[in-house]
């Protein structure tokens, strides 16, 4: 072997370990992504489709300052690749063709910039991705348009929110004399892929929910010390820090006293009272695999009578919920199994007065429990999928499918509510992958019972 084929061979070694390292998602192997898009090209190919699938724009948030960058779901799904100023192009053509089918382009490095931003991966970096039949400059695409869509019924078109893109594109097939007649988002295609998780998706999912279960556990021992909401989210996304996490999820909601009341609760600035409740809702996100866990806690460290009737409750909905996902089962059943034992708990309370059917029926538990009780999980925090499946058809479980069973009850100031509930709000959340034989609670781990949290809480396991 001569010394230049050595030299070009250790080049060649050099640019795919730094593809591998700059532009594979996380963790996940290289594989996965080829995994599909090979699957993606043949669903196009039978529709005689062709797909452009677009990376997520930047945001700036002031002049020469952008917001945290974070890719599209879509686009990192069928690519790994994590950078802005991407586009997936797949051309499917009959199996003995030469021809290309997957192309990405993709912004070309520049040494100028990376003085500030330090190294990106580039043309060469893409180049070595797996089943990757050609890199192009991310400026050339639009020279490159009409050829490659040409001869096709269908383009299926991925926007990745970008809404310069999307307005360049939409001028350019206007004037384009061989577009395909019918343009499909591709999100509809898409879904069906991404609802079922492979393992390597699961290995993801359950190191993001192992983070954020060890973070709240370290943020239960010292919840009765701190005197606002912002601390307790300080020391749970300084959790998610410390063990690798590149974001939240999410926005993280930590809610005391009457903002537990509140679902989807934002500005986390309130002081903690002791005798009041902490609602948590937090999840770090691995591999762009978001974990989705709430939690309630005594901000004492001891649940008040009325705080433990309400609590065991939504924890009894949460178990009946929990118990019905298996194959076959319906997306909503745990909503209304979860519904069932509130209404009646809330009547044996006298919360709430009248037939259990009825107050189910005319949806009058929704006073005190207003919201659904799962929604999918994975690369988004509130996946694809919707409620309904393609045929229009409430969805029906499959293994691979990993959804949250997160029932509450939300007591607010009210005039015909005994004073003694007031302000008491519980949700407790979990991730639940359906099985062939059954499901896995992904969250298993992180504590919930009335004594496991108040032992936790307890002066003896609290920091020095």
């Amino acid at each position: 072997m001569s010394n230049k084929t050595v030299v070009q061979l250790l080049l060649l070694l050099i640019g795919v370990s730094l593809a591998f390292g700059m532009s594979k998602a996380g963790d996940l192997p290289a594989d996965e992504f080829a995994r599909r898009r090979a699957i993606f090209l043949n669903e196009l190919r039978d529709l005689d489709a062709c797909a452009i699938i677009h990376s997520a724009p930047y945001f700036e948030r002031i002049i020469a300052t952008e917001s945290p960058y974070r890719q599209d779901s879509d686009f990192i799904y069928l690519t790994g690749w994590p950078f802005a100023e991407g586009i997936l192009v797949i051309t499917p053509n009959p199996a003995d063709s030469e021809q290309v089918e997957v192309t990405m382009f993709v912004a070309e490095r520049d040494p100028k910039m990376e003085i500030w931003t330090g190294p990106k991966a580039g043309l060469a970096e893409a180049a070595a991705l797996e089943e990757l039949d050609q890199a192009q400059p991310y400026d050339k695409f639009f020279d490159q348009l009409e050829k490659m869509i040409s001869g096709y019924d269908r383009l299926v078109i991925s926007y990745g929110n970008d809404a310069e893109f999307q307005m360049d594109l939409s001028e350019a097939l206007k004037h384009s004399s061989r577009r395909p007649t019918l343009v499909q988002e591709a999100a509809a295609l898409l879904r069906s892929y991404r609802l079922i998780k492979s393992e390597t998706e699961i290995k993801a999912l359950e190191k993001a929910i192992r983070i954020t279960g060890e973070s709240l556990v370290d943020a239960f021992k010292i919840i009765p010390r701190l005197g606002f909401e912002y601390e307790a989210q300080a020391e749970i996304e300084y959790g998610f820090k410390k063990r690798g996490v590149v974001r939240p999820g999410f926005p993280s909601i930590v809610g005391a006293g009457k903002n537990s009341t509140y679902l989807h609760y934002e500005d986390n600035r309130g002081a903690l009272v002791a005798g009041d409740l902490l609602l948590m809702d937090v999840g770090a996100e691995w591999d762009f695999y978001s974990a989705d866990i709430s939690r309630t806690v005594p901000i004492s460290g001891i649940f008040s009578p009325e705080q433990t009737l309400i609590y065991q409750l939504v924890l009894d909905a949460q178990l009946a919920g929990i118990e019905s996902v298996k194959p076959g089962a319906a997306f909503r059943e745990p909503h209304n199994l979860a519904v069932e034992v509130i209404t009646t708990g809330l009547v044996d309370l006298g919360l709430l007065e009248g037939q259990v059917d009825t107050l189910i029926s005319q949806k009058i538990y929704r006073k005190f429990f207003m919201h659904g009780t799962s929604h999918w999980l994975g690369l988004d925090v509130h996946d694809v999928g919707g409620y309904l499946a393609p045929d229009g058809q409430p969805h029906i479980l499959k293994a691979g499918m990993v959804l949250t069973v997160e029932p509450g009850i939300y007591i607010s100031e009210a005039d015909d509510v005994d004073p003694r509930w007031w302000n008491i709000g519980v949700r407790i959340e979990d991730d639940v992958l359906v099985t062939t034989k059954g499901h896995r609670v992904l969250s298993a781990a992180i504590p919930k019972t009335i004594k496991d949290i108040e032992t936790l809480m307890q002066p003896s396991n609290v920091k020095k």
